[in-house]
């Protein structure tokens, strides 16, 4: 079914940024809550707690051409990206048992987790279908999105092989959110580009910050986890190794304190324990640091393309907000 904001869309081709956004926003809130009534209520109550449009903002970004103008493509692509991120979110409440997200409560915890699962394949199809409606489709088929929900899922899966494996390496780490977190950053950048029709090698470097980006942003939740507030972060926090989760501070306490890793392996360790190994080996700065990196090499990407001074200060905002640098 043709919501109205789509049909609304395509009598323009072209848009300003602000604009942009502004459709990417209420084309995902249409798609939401004008479902079928079987499904509305439970995406009624998603449409509730939707993030920042960090994605989308990525896609509408870089989709900006050199007269500043916004393909209607760029919008529609935003907005599946975002409800295939609002997919992994309601399945990753569901493995992690999580009762808030985004300071309301989450589908699984409102509903079931029954409930909760079928929803999120169901926005999964949601996703694809917006995408199928995208005009002059031949244009873009170098941009496999379904490749990059298959590597988000493997990230997922992965994550969830490595639960409570206290060996877990830093090379291993990083290949787990390079899918499940990075990839649809990197879906992002690319399909903006794709769109805003830069040369191959602008493309690449656009994919580049993408990742790195994403693994940015994931780091940063990392070290969230440790160091913020259930008020600050909307969600859960003190829970990743509760869930079995193992992250880059931790590893890097396990690879730090051969002792605490001894216990950790044979018995429970409190919240406590966990805090104060973390803080004894430097688990956040080694963590910061690397966030510093991957911070770096986006900076230095970010000022190797032929774009417009608009354009980067918006990418550069995009960065820092991944970085949570205010």
């Amino acid at each position: 079914m043709t919501s109205k904001n789509t049909m609304n869309m395509e009598k323009k081709e072209f848009f300003a940024y602000e604009e942009a956004i502004d459709l990417v926003k209420k084309e995902v809130e249409g798609a939401l809550t004008g479902s079928p009534a079987i499904i509305r209520e439970y995406l009624t109550h998603l449409s509730l707690s939707q993030g920042k449009f960090i994605r989308a903002v990525s896609v509408i970004t870089c989709a900006e051409d050199k007269e500043g103008n916004i393909h209607l493509n760029a919008v529609k692509i935003a907005g599946a990206i975002e409800i295939l991120h609002l997919a992994s979110l309601v399945h990753d409440d569901v493995m992690d048992n999580a009762d808030l997200r985004r300071g309301k409560a989450t589908l699984q915890k409102k509903y079931g987790k029954r409930t909760a699962v079928i929803c999120g394949d169901y926005l999964l199809s949601l996703a694809l279908k917006m995408l199928s409606v995208i005009s002059n489709k031949k244009d873009y088929l170098e941009l496999d999105l379904p490749d990059y929900i298959g590597k988000l899922c493997l990230g997922e899966l992965n994550q969830h092989i490595n639960n409570k494996n206290l060996n877990l390496s830093i090379f291993q780490y990083f290949k787990i959110i390079s899918g499940k977190t990075a990839a649809l950053f990197e879906a992002s950048f690319y399909a903006g580009a794709v769109i805003a029709g830069c040369s191959e090698g602008e493309t690449i470097k656009y994919r580049q910050i993408g990742n790195y980006i994403g693994m940015i942003f994931q780091l940063s939740d990392d070290c969230i986890d440790f160091d913020a507030t259930v008020e600050e972060a909307n969600k859960p926090v003190q829970s990743d190794y509760e869930q079995g989760v193992i992250t880059l501070p931790l590893i890097h306490a396990l690879q730090e304190n051969k002792d605490f890793k001894e216990k950790a392996a044979h018995t429970e360790v409190t919240r406590e324990e966990i805090n104060e190994a973390v803080r004894k080996s430097g688990g956040l700065k080694f963590t910061r640091l690397v966030i510093q990196k991957y911070y770096n090499k986006a900076m230095g990407r970010i000022r190797e393309l032929d774009d417009n001074s608009g354009k980067k200060a918006r990418l550069v905002n995009i960065l820092k907000k991944a970085a949570r640098v205010v």
